[in-house]
């Protein structure tokens, strides 16, 4: 992704981060550009990858449920042993996002689940009948201060 982006661009992204669900009008007004310019540089931005994609963010109160942060350490570290391990992580819908990390554990899982039983099934799933797995640490939310998926872009 080797995309040079301007202060046009970079406007784009932080309107777009904060509220993507306006109408180019009103975000090429926001950002002081021409619809057709504000249109053109949000395509290129997709296309290039540097926006992913375009989502709703759901309140966990409308669901309920559990979120977990939880620590792996994996017995072996060899490259396909990894590589395995995180296939089968990003596999399950309750993995909201994963992270090969070091120094300490060798992963950290951000989950969302139903309930406790949808927890427990997880961990057979994922954690008991994988060889592999050494340690599993879970962390879970009693409370969220913050969750801001924005990307600081600079001044």
């Amino acid at each position: 992704m080797a995309l040079d982006l301007d202060a046009i661009d970079l406007r784009l992204l932080a309107l777009l981060q904060a509220d993507a669900s306006g109408a180019n009008q009103a975000l090429a007004e926001a950002a002081h550009v021409s619809p057709a310019t504000a249109l053109r540089r949000v395509r290129r931005l997709v296309e290039s990858g540097v926006i992913e994609r375009q989502v709703a963010i759901v309140s966990p109160a409308l669901a309920g449920g559990l979120n977990a942060v939880v620590e792996i350490t994996l017995d072996r570290q060899g490259a396909e042993h990894l590589v395995a391990f995180e296939q089968r992580a990003v596999a399950e819908a309750a993995v909201q996002q994963c992270y090969r990390v070091s120094p300490g554990p060798d992963f950290v899982l951000v989950l969302w689940l139903a309930d406790m039983a949808g927890y427990h099934a997880l961990v057979q799933r994922l954690f008991t009948q994988d060889a592999n797995v050494r340690n599993v640490k879970t962390f879970f939310s009693v409370h969220r201060a913050k969750f801001d998926p924005r990307v600081d872009l600079g001044p």
